[in-house]
Formats: structure tokens, sequence, C-alpha cells
């Protein structure tokens, strides 16, 4: 594999990133809301199905994936060594799984030793963030005192944290970003340890979708092999659960793969393949539905299908716009694709703040009044990361 394959920065994938944190924002905030249409709300565990907002999360997971390639292609075209980078590799997860792990602790009962709320909690941990992991001007003199200074707001809050029954920080849960976290470590560490032989990351991708079909309850109850296993202790130290996630996330490193294999292919060529490889998908999800249900909460395997199967099939029209020039429309909503963790934070300083001084949603707001209010908080997520972005905020891991 050439690096030069991968030097030029895909547009379609910043676009797939972008519009997944975009609609990830916007389902989020359906909690503020009333009369909220089922198909857009997650389905219950055991429903079968899938509503709009259980493809956000794998849909974003798919396009993590496919940006694994061009960021460790990047770095080898820089001259950085496999050692360097692995080490890039893991700190980026640890960031990931830090993260996800404060902001766990803040979705249960809260309490604190010395009385400070949730809201307060929230807004100090973004500021911690924001110390440690913003892009600083190269050579700036301050840097290492600024990220001492997050370091210390974080450990302030690690251990002043309290649960209501006395309980103390401690990681429940990893959270959605420590989920993206072990997915992106599992996959982008495979990829620099296979990037040359594609045939092994082929293999590693059925293999996950073997253990996720061991792992999983069916429809009859029980699951292919009970108890306790081998290939359950080996997905539990390798921290892939069922593996959902990282099918999800294999699969974009896969397309990206296959997407620089057939470049020298037609372009009509190469859209009639990602089409049939979306179709064979759905075919695939539709036939292992007789097995498993539709559930994202438990992540089986039609689930994993038929989002792979969509992500595919979105990816391809946007690549389809980007030929044809047809991107305008994406340039205010740009910080999305390109500042996309500054979005996902933007909500936890809205929400305290709006806690601080009293605002809240009117119970008037609701049905598609209320969908355009979560639009609309969406949008202004992006436009005050943009704005942040000016000054030189900007958080990158």
């Amino acid at each position: 594999m050439e690096n030069l394959l991968f030097s030029k920065r895909n547009v379609a994938i910043d676009m797939l990133r972008g519009l997944t944190m975009l609609l990830m924002v916007f389902v989020n905030d359906f909690w503020s809301v009333d009369g909220v249409p089922h198909f857009l709300e997650h389905f219950d565990t055991y429903e079968d199905g899938m509503g709009v907002s259980d493809v956000v999360f794998p849909m974003f997971l798919f396009a993590m994936g496919m940006s694994i390639p061009y960021a460790l292609e990047r770095r080898f075209s820089k001259g950085f060594s496999g050692e360097s980078t692995l080490a890039h590799i893991l700190s980026r997860t640890l960031a990931l799984l830090l993260m996800g792990v404060f902001i766990v602790n803040t979705e249960g009962g809260f309490d604190s030793v010395i009385g400070y709320g949730r809201g307060l909690y929230r807004v100090l941990m973004v500021v911690g963030f924001f110390l440690i992991w913003n892009t600083y001007p190269e050579g700036m003199r301050a840097k290492k005192w600024l990220q001492a200074s997050g370091v210390a707001i974080l450990a302030f809050l690690a251990f002043t944290f309290r649960t209501p029954d006395g309980g103390y920080f401690s990681a429940g849960w990893w959270g959605i970003l420590g989920l993206i976290g072990w997915a992106y470590c599992f996959c982008a560490v495979a990829y620099l340890l296979a990037r040359r032989k594609p045939a092994i990351l082929v293999a590693l991708w059925l293999m996950l979708m073997i253990i996720n079909m061991l792992q999983t309850g069916m429809r009859e109850g029980g699951s292919i092999i009970d108890g306790h296993t081998f290939i359950g202790d080996m997905a539990g130290a390798l921290r892939l659960g069922n593996a959902s996630s990282a099918i999800m996330a294999m699969g974009g490193v896969l397309l990206s793969l296959a997407e620089k294999k057939f470049s020298d292919r037609k372009g009509t060529t190469r859209i009639c393949y990602a089409f049939a490889a979306s179709v064979i998908l759905a075919l695939a999800a539709f036939v292992s539905h007789h097995w498993w249900i539709i559930s994202k909460n438990i992540g089986t395997l039609p689930w994993c299908l038929y989002v792979s199967s969509l992500s595919i099939a979105v990816y391809t029209l946007l690549r389809i716009l980007e030929a044809y020039g047809r991107t305008g429309w994406f340039r205010p909503l740009s910080p999305s694709g390109t500042a996309t963790l500054t979005v996902y934070m933007m909500p936890y300083l809205l929400y305290s703040i709006g806690g601080f001084i009293g605002l809240h949603t009117p119970q008037w707001v609701c049905g598609g009044l209320g969908l355009l209010k979560c639009a609309l908080f969406s949008l202004l997520c992006v436009a005050l990361t943009a704005l942040l972005g000016k000054i030189g905020l900007k958080l990158k891991i």
C-alpha cells in the first residue's frame, strides 16, 4: 500500500463524520422535548427494530474506521516510525477512555464532597478537556502549564465526586467516547500490523462477526455458545464485548482500502461496486434476522449489517456529490466534520449554562416544533464550535 494513496484529504469522510455528529447532537437533545415520533427515537432493547437514533452511533464508528488508513498513512509519509504511531494510537485511546468515564459519572445520581452540582462539574470537565487536548500553536511556551492545569482540574473532579449513596468516581461503563476508543484501538492497531496485508484485515472483520454470532443471544433464547468460553475471554480481554462496535469500525477500514484498491477503475464502476457491497450486506442482514433480532442495545448482527450497508450507501452518495462539486451546502456545517470532538462537548456546556440561568424548554415546544428546536440546537453547537475555532480552541487527540 503506497502512502501517497492516502495523502489527499477525503472530503466525503469529513462529510459523513460531520453529518453523523450533527445528527447525534440532534437525537441526543430529544430528552428536552415531548412528542418525538417513535421512528426517530432509540428502540427498546427487545423491540426488534431500529429508529434513526439507533443508526447514528454505529455510522460514526464506520466513518471513524474509514479515517484510520488516511491518518496512519499520513503519519508514515511524514517519517513517523511504527513505534511512535503505536504510541499515538494508545494515547488517543486513553484520551477517549478518560473523557468517556468523566462524562459517564455525570449521567447517574450526582453528589460531591464539597457541594458543587452537576452543572459546574460538567463545565469544569469541559474546561479541563480543552486545557489538556486543545490544538495549541506550535512552540507555545505556556502549553505544558495549561495542560498541567487541565490535569489538576480533572483530578479535583475525580477525587471530589460522589454518588448520592457515597460511591466514588468509577468506570461503571466507558460511555460513548469510551466505546469509540476501544473500537479505534483494536482497528488502528490491527491496521498498523497488517497494513500491507489487507486479507488479514478482512479475516479479522469476519472473525469479529463470528464472535458476535457466538456471543449474542438468539431469538429463541441463549447464545450459540453459553457460559465461560475462550472466545468470550478473548473478546473480554480485548474489550470487544460482542464485537459490534469493532465490526462497524473495521467495516470502515475495509471500505477505505477497497476504494483505494479500485481507484484506477472508472467512477461508474466504483459506484456500482459500492452499491453492490451495500446490497450484499443488506441481504446478509435480512438472512441473519431469522436468528437474531435487530437491536442496537444488544449489538446484534442484523443491526451491524444493516447499518454497514446504509453507511456504504450514504458515503457513496457523498462521494458522488463531491465528484460533481455539489458540496457547498456542507460548508457551514464543516466544523462538525473537522472539529467533531468539540461539537460533541458543546451540549454539556450549553445544558449546564442553561441550568445556571434557569433556562428550559417550554412544554408547548413539542412535536414538530420540538424537532425544530432540537435541529436548531445542533446547529448552535456547530456555530459555537466554529467560533471557538477562530479564537484557537479546538479539541484534538
